[in-house]
């Protein structure tokens, strides 16, 4: 804790440490987690201390832990917290208790998931909300941010959101500008279609007056490499009269569950986990296909429901992405997973190293 600013040239200590050589850091904020439930089953939180973390940003991608009452098994993608018993925190004050009650090694900011409020109120994932389905979201959400939730997550690229119209969207960000809340999103498409789901989020902002994260900013599939500039300049023209900004991981592979729009020959994809075949974690999808006999697509189904590391960025991209002024660093880290992406417990000494000192 900080006890004291200004000049301590008189002051005394009871310890005192040999900074010779060293670099004085200050704790680090990992603005893109999904360590939701980990803070409290897991609070001496080894992956991110150990990298000099201090303070993580929970609730991201339209998946959060709290509000949330389900009445089965939590939908794609709201698994990669855990099964159903993760899921216990029907009220955010309820999620805010339990965090204080563990004591977590680290401070913990939460936004409210859109697909978390879509799962509490609706019994059909597949297609946008009623009116009757919004004023309900809308109420939870602003008990969520009265109870001091950071803002609203989305992640509108998943099956489970994609079918959410925009206007959707907007009607229960409505709710942020009174709280100085952000709006935080998994894109609707970070491939071909990427500009224009940028755009989506921007307008989604403006319309809710409310800062605009764009989640771990990439140009994803082969197809894509290389656009980086565009996707930057977009940003820097949005920020030209809105508050906007992105984070992103210092790795040119992503990691999620294991999506069949995703699957292709066109880059590495390894899985991770999966419920009916768990001994194939670790292994490419191409050499598990081989060994089946089936096509790429034809495996995916088999290992379904599971989860991959996508190797379906390039590395320059990366780099311009993750040093520009508006990108900040978030690991994207997946605990529940039994061989999980590095970024989980290196995204930030990668920065350091590899990036900062070593390149």
């Amino acid at each position: 804790h900080m006890r004291r600013i200004g000049s301590l040239r008189d002051a005394s200590a009871r310890e005192e440490v040999d900074a010779a050589g060293r670099v004085l850091a200050p704790g680090f904020i990992d603005v893109h987690t999904h360590d939701d439930t980990v803070v409290i089953r897991k609070p001496e939180m080894l992956p991110k201390i150990s990298q000099g973390v201090t303070t993580v940003i929970v609730g991201n991608c339209g998946i959060s832990a709290s509000p949330v009452s389900l009445s089965g098994n939590p939908p794609d993608p709201m698994n990669l917290l855990g099964d159903a018993a993760a899921f216990v925190y029907p009220r955010f004050t309820d999620y805010r208790a339990a965090v204080d009650n563990a004591r977590p090694a680290v401070n913990v900011a939460a936004l409210i998931g859109h697909t978390a409020l879509r799962s509490n109120h609706m019994d059909d994932l597949l297609r946008s909300a009623s009116p009757e389905e919004i004023a309900a979201m809308r109420e939870q959400l602003r008990d969520s941010l009265e109870a001091g939730a950071l803002g609203l997550s989305t992640g509108l690229a998943y099956a489970s959101a994609f079918s959410a119209e925009t206007s959707e969207v907007k009607q229960l960000a409505e709710e942020l500008s009174a709280f100085g809340a952000i709006y935080t999103t998994h894109l609707r498409s970070e491939f071909e279609p990427v500009l224009e789901a940028m755009a989506e989020a921007f307008d989604i902002g403006r319309h809710a007056r409310s800062p605009v994260i764009i989640s771990h900013m990439k140009c994803a599939g082969a197809g894509n490499w290389g656009r980086s500039p565009q996707l930057l300049a977009a940003l820097e023209k949005a920020a030209q009269d809105h508050p906007v900004g992105c984070d992103c991981y210092p790795y040119a592979a992503s990691s999620s569950t294991l999506d069949l729009k995703q699957v292709t020959d066109a880059f590495r994809i390894t899985i991770t986990w999966s419920t009916p075949h768990p001994h194939q974690g670790g292994r490419d999808l191409q050499e598990i296909a081989a060994d089946w006999g089936l096509s790429l697509l034809d495996a995916a189904r088999k290992l379904q429901p599971a989860g991959a590391v996508y190797y379906g960025m390039d590395e320059g991209d990366v780099e311009r992405i993750m040093s520009h002024p508006l990108a900040m660093i978030g690991s994207d880290g997946l605990p529940e997973d039994p061989f999980p992406h590095p970024r989980l417990w290196g995204a930030f000494p990668r920065v350091l190293g590899h990036f900062s000192r070593d390149k």
